[in-house]
């Protein structure tokens, strides 16, 4: 661990937003920093002095000013800007540094030719949905649901939506009908905007069944506007037509001032094992935390082009659509990143311009375990920066990224949630990348690692909890009047302190490395042992496609089982040689103690429909939970893989009964 891969240039205070940011708090405020450590330091000590930093550096367009920066400061009920109203979508579409004529949004995709839209042609368009939302009736506080994909229309809802102060929510067209009903019903939306279908590779996918059945679901819907988007022709009975929302109009682009507080849009968690949180996210604590993340960590500008592959049913395109507030068009994909193979993101990269390239540590695995060389099959001069979340990246994947794709970039791992919308650690221009590491904790964010007793550790694995607020924590649950889920969520184990359900460590110099999920983690002999860096060696070996590990505990207190599950490459049958091989590299490159006690083959490792493995409600099945109350199939991608291990805790049953059988006589 800790190589150094990539170092900041000698100049990177002059070229950097992050050193323009500190060159102003010298002028504006008297403030001078030696160091990124010494920065994030004051940025988590005096929150009033650094958010307020943020607000004026920025110049957040308000329409009446704040009595106070932070007026409560506790966890949870934290209040952000007393007294200040503002619009999201018009700080969003203010563009700083982008002229009229400038590309701001560049849609690729698999079901129609490319879209570009101009910085005037997107203030038309928002203007012009807007005025057809209150055509049918939309005001302030009412939602509006989007069933569908990463497409300039998608995001013109959203900006139109919250111009007039309603409330946004996406769901991709992927999700099935139980999946978007379980969310939607929860907020009651009063009108629909869907696809007909999509394209997915070369494979056309009808939406129109599930359509009617979301709208039959929901009853508080007035009106459902339909997208022609896989047949231009088609339009849903009873429906108008994206045309007749978006019609030609005078009514000039107007936006609500609203709360600092007021909903923006409801994101959802994953919804794994219940119904999923709708998570309320507001207008002033989402403009804020990105103009930070974005400006500041990515150094994302008006020459930038930011591009992250993400559907519009995970936060990260909610993060990805904030580009414009900070000047950087953004690049919108729809479809099917591995087709026709893994090259396409790349090649997309170079067709467009792209700067910054985001997407997810699966994906930059699943093309160096392909032997992709991306530098070789498009010229990415352009690019400066690459993002990878969605779950860690291990060493060998830095040096991959740095030996492949390039040795300029600065490659930033992040983490965060759908909770706050954002990354609380991640990358910063002004620190170098070491192999395997995310190299900061975000400005604002004061993460910290907790040993089991609740004291802060370095330097050692603890659970990763955020000690002060951040303002772009949720507003709330949708439908939580006194706050029991959201405190349930976040604040039940450190009262007072977010509890964010991983595990991290954090090294002297700042750096982090989260092994996984608190919940699924593996604890053989007292020594506890995160899923991340087990699936890293064994999805290392060729053989091997996907992977999901889970410890099975002895209520008396002995090692209990470490039972693993393998989906192998084509073709290939698990056999005494290649458990053996698996075992000699687990021991090998981590423990005797990672080793599992048995491992068996299966055609597919549940996933959220964002990609996440289901470590918890897989070992919920194997201690005999029904799969019905162990996961929420709608939430899953692929359900039918809960199946096997069903399947498996029951053979696994009857053999304990005829063992203990065989005891007794």
């Amino acid at each position: 661990m800790g190589d150094v891969l990539w170092t900041p240039p000698a100049d990177v205070s002059e070229r950097s937003r992050i050193g323009a940011y500190l060159r102003w708090l010298r002028e504006h405020r008297g403030l001078d920093f030696a160091d990124y450590d010494a920065l994030w330091r004051w940025s988590v000590t005096d929150l009033d002095a650094f958010w307020r930093s943020i607000w004026d550096h920025f110049e957040v367009v308000a329409h009446t000013p704040p009595t106070a920066t932070l007026a409560e400061r506790a966890m949870p009920g934290a209040r952000w800007f007393p007294g200040a109203t503002l619009n999201y979508a018009e700080n969003v579409l203010r563009m700083p540094g982008l002229d009229d004529h400038d590309p701001v949004v560049i849609a690729h995709g698999q079901t129609r030719p490319p879209v570009t839209l101009t910085a005037a042609e997107l203030r038309d368009q928002v203007r012009r949905v807007a005025a057809g939302l209150r055509r049918l009736g939309v005001t302030e506080g009412d939602r509006v649901a989007a069933y569908a994909p990463n497409i300039p229309e998608t995001y013109v809802l959203l900006l139109a939506t919250s111009s007039l102060g309603a409330i946004f929510s996406s769901c991709a067209p992927e999700f099935g009908t139980r999946s978007v009903t379980d969310r939607w019903q929860q907020i009651e939306p009063t009108v629909l905007v869907a696809v007909d279908g999509y394209r997915y590779g070369e494979k056309a996918v009808d939406r129109r069944a599930e359509v009617a059945a979301i709208r039959a679901a929901l009853p508080s819907l007035r009106h459902t506007v339909g997208i022609g988007y896989l047949d231009p022709a088609a339009a849903p009975e009873g429906a108008v037509s994206w045309a007749e929302l978006a019609a030609p109009t005078d009514e000039p682009l107007a936006f609500t001032p609203v709360a600092f507080d007021h909903p923006l849009y409801v994101l959802y968690s994953s919804g794994t094992t219940g119904l999923p949180k709708p998570i309320v996210h507001g207008h002033g604590g989402i403009l804020l935390e990105h103009l930070k993340m974005l400006a500041l960590h990515h150094d994302l500008g008006p020459a930038d082009r930011f591009f992250w592959f993400t559907t519009t049913g995970w936060m990260m395109w909610n993060f990805l659509v904030s580009g414009p507030a900070v000047g950087a068009a953004i690049v919108l994909f729809d479809g099917n990143p591995g087709h026709p193979d893994l090259g396409a993101l790349w090649r997309l990269a170079e067709e467009t311009g792209t700067t910054y390239f985001g997407t997810s540590a699966p994906f930059l695995l699943a093309c160096r375990k392909a032997g992709l060389v991306p530098k070789e099959i498009a010229d990415l001069a352009a690019l400066r920066g690459l993002g990878s979340t969605g779950a860690p990246l291990p060493a060998e994947g830095f040096t991959w990224v740095y030996e492949t794709v390039g040795d300029q970039l600065q490659l930033q791992s992040l983490s965060g949630g759908t909770d706050v919308c954002t990354g609380f650690v991640g990358g910063v221009p002004l620190l170098p990348v070491h192999a395997g590491e995310i190299t900061c904790r975000a400005l604002g964010a004061k993460v910290e690692a907790r040993s089991a007793d609740g004291t802060a550790v370095v330097g050692q694995l603890g659970e990763l909890v955020i000690t002060e607020p951040m303002p772009s924590m949720p507003v709330g649950f949708w439908n939580d009047p006194d706050g029991s889920r959201y405190r349930e969520a976040y604040f039940d184990v450190y009262p007072g302190v977010w509890r964010h359900g991983d595990w991290i460590t954090i090294n002297e110099r700042g750096g982090c490395v989260i092994t996984g999920r608190s919940d699924a983690t593996l604890n053989r002999g007292g020594v506890r042992l995160g899923t991340a860096e087990f699936y890293s060696v064994v999805e290392g070996l060729d053989e091997v496609v996907d992977s999901v590990v889970v410890h099975l505990e002895d209520d008396e207190g002995g090692a209990g089982e470490l039972l693993l599950f393998v989906v192998l490459a084509e073709g290939l049958e698990l056999d005494d040689a290649l458990r053996g091989k698996i075992c000699r590299e687990l021991r090998t490159a981590l423990s005797p103690r990672h080793v599992p006690d048995e491992i068996h083959q299966v055609r597919a490792v549940p996933r959220t429909l964002s990609a996440k493995k289901l470590e918890v409600p897989v070992k919920k099945i194997l201690t005999g939970t029904p799969v019905d109350n162990a996961a929420a199939k709608g939430a899953l991608a692929n359900p039918e893989s809960l199946t096997a291990f069903a399947a498996f805790a029951q053979r696994r049953a009857h053999a304990g009964e005829s063992t203990s059988l065989t005891r007794r006589h």
